[in-house]
């Protein structure tokens, strides 16, 4: 039956989109977030409902989608950058078939970010992929937040949809990005059309907030804990009632508590003592390890590149001996370890230059919604109210992405991807919208007597000539 419904609920978004083609582009988030095909197991899986998605979406908007406003932005072009420069070092990988097959899915991510901020031109597109986004992730989230509050979570172990450890299904992928979306419910709650903020969406809400806090206590993510104190400093700047908040986070905190196990406060200890645990231990030694192969290769050795690396290090092992615990170093030697870093994953696939260009995409977006925060906050009119708080809720967003990204190799994830894809349209909106706005009494005042200045200026140096 799931398997039947899944496809039937596709195949109604596909007829849905006959009349109006972005459905095709919500389509494509749902199936590229959730993986239904994986879900599946008969029908789903036996289509390329993933590739179709893809493709009804492009064409959709190619042949029929209404084009005004669409406007190419200048991180579409960095991004259209990186994905030339991913398809150079894949010719040229270090392991061919391997990088083949992430190439597979990476260009999707990226092509799919470069498009979709031609497509949204207006309010309700922009709700509509954020509420389609936040569905969709949150459907995940919801089960495992379930699972957690049952005792069922642990590292590696909470099941979710499907069970598989692997993109948004990583524990610490959908760790990061159940709490990345924090921002954009609250926004959603408030400035909603599609499900006015009565008393049932913030219900809904609010339960999903406490999801989206639960899983990574569900998953023992290390990294949760990191964008969780993130995303508490982060609100406290656009927070005017500060004292309150910080009770009712420590509340919040409190009501928590029942569900974490003792095994997650083991995990967590490991983020002081980090030289004794092996993972941490491991990561250091992969990092350092890519600095050096980067040196060597600046241009990078393509997709999988970390698969060549091989080190030994030593590390404290705590041993019982029978009259107590000591500490001894032992040897470890390792080979094939991935990047566990975004950071580190770009500088070894994509080298110095696929670096830049990412660290460039970034940087660019965390300025430019703090550009439109500034410019847009303290309007009160219906149509202009919701542009600063939009802004703010995706800078949060990829502000606990990037910190998030420090531990795990997510470079590429599309879910994050899209989400620059978003600020990249809201850029161009928020750009064309004032340059479209009428000029106000007291700027024309300011620039007819500028004008007036300057003639007579002008008249002066006519007149001594």
């Amino acid at each position: 039956m799931t398997d039947l419904a899944l496809l039937l609920f596709i195949v109604a978004f596909l007829v849905l989109g006959l009349k109006r083609s972005f459905i095709w582009v919500l389509l494509y988030i749902y199936i590229d977030t959730l993986a239904p095909q994986t879900i599946g197991w008969r029908f789903v899986a036996a289509l390329p409902v993933s590739l179709i998605a893809f493709c009804a979406a492009f064409g959709g908007w190619l042949l029929v989608d209404n084009k005004k406003g669409a406007q190419f932005a200048f991180r579409q072009w960095l991004l259209v950058a990186l994905l030339a420069y991913c398809a150079f070092t894949t010719f040229g990988a270090d392991f061919p078939a391997e990088a083949a097959h992430k190439w597979s899915w990476v260009w999707k991510a990226l092509l799919f970010a470069i498009f979709v901020p031609l497509t949204l031109t207006t309010r309700l597109r922009f709700e509509a992929v954020l509420l389609t986004m936040v569905l969709t992730a949150g459907a995940i989230i919801i089960d495992g937040g379930m699972k957690t509050a049952t005792g069922g979570g642990g590292y590696g172990v909470l099941s979710l949809f499907v069970n598989d450890n692997s993109g948004m299904y990583e524990s610490s992928t959908i760790s990061t990005v159940a709490i990345a979306i924090i921002p954009t419910i609250l926004w959603l709650v408030k400035y909603g059309t599609i499900f006015r903020p009565d008393w049932r969406v913030k219900t809904f809400a609010g339960a999903l907030i406490f999801s989206c806090l639960l899983m990574p206590i569900g998953t023992q993510a290390r990294t949760g804990l990191l964008c969780i104190a993130l995303l508490g400093i982060l609100m406290l700047r656009d927070t005017r009632r500060r004292f309150l908040y910080i009770a009712g986070a420590g509340l919040l905190g409190m009501a928590a508590l029942p569900f974490v196990p003792q095994s997650y406060w083991d995990r967590m200890n490991t983020i002081e003592d980090h030289k004794e645990d092996e993972s941490a231990s491991t990561r250091l030694a992969v990092w350092q390890w890519t600095i050096d192969y980067a040196a060597e290769h600046p241009l990078g050795g393509g997709f999988d590149a970390y698969r060549g690396n091989s080190f030994t290090y030593r590390m404290p092992q705590r041993v019982d001996d029978g009259t107590g615990e000591s500490v001894r170093m032992t040897t470890v030697t390792d080979k094939g370890r991935a990047y566990h870093s975004a950071v580190f994953e770009m500088l070894g696939e994509q080298g110095y230059p696929g670096i830049t260009l990412w660290l460039w995409i970034h940087a660019l977006g965390l300025w430019q919604m703090e550009r439109i925060r500034r410019r847009w906050r303290g309007r009160t009119a219906e149509h202009e109210a919701w542009q600063a708080p939009l802004a703010v809720a995706l800078q949060f967003g990829q502000a606990i992405y990037l910190l998030g990204s420090l531990f795990q190799g997510i470079a590429y994830q599309p879910f994050i991807l899209t989400l620059v894809g978003v600020q990249c349209a809201l850029w161009t909106y928020c750009k064309r919208t004032d340059s479209q706005k009428p000029e106000s009494p007291r700027a024309a005042q300011r620039r007819r007597r500028a004008r007036a200045g300057q003639n007579a200026v002008a008249a002066q140096a006519g007149a001594l000539r």
